[in-house]
């Protein structure tokens, strides 16, 4: 069964202090699980918690993938193709922020940078 686009969120997120899309969070087991598997895209961003990493196996489209320490600093920062590859394992990694290809660029989101949850208005 297919979930043609997920979001957009109840939440915002937050880019250095500033909101920049709608925020979907999956904060169970079952929807971390889930993730974006099954779906042709997504409006804003899918935040992942805990989930230090991802893969691509059953996607059906490229995503941008940041990966984040604790206090929300990003790690890493990089566009993921469907049913190859993974994001790195990193130390100190807690949370994944998933969002159509190039959604991470587009908004000068990179490593070093803060990422946080928002209350949508």
């Amino acid at each position: 069964m297919s979930r043609p686009i997920a979001g957009p969120g109840p939440g915002v997120l937050l880019h250095n202090g500033s909101p920049v899309a709608p925020l979907l969070v999956a904060d169970t087991a079952a929807a971390r699980a889930r993730g974006l598997l099954g779906t042709d895209g997504i409006d804003g961003a899918l935040w992942l918690e805990p989930c230090p990493s991802v893969h691509m196996m059953g996607m059906r489209y490229p995503i941008d993938a940041a990966t984040l320490a604790a206090d929300g600093t990003v790690l890493d920062v990089r566009t993921l193709r469907p049913w190859v590859g993974m994001t790195p394992v990193r130390r100190g990694a807690k949370v994944t922020v998933e969002a159509s290809a190039g959604f991470l660029a587009s908004h000068g989101i990179g490593v070093g940078d803060r990422l946080a949850i928002g209350e949508a208005e």
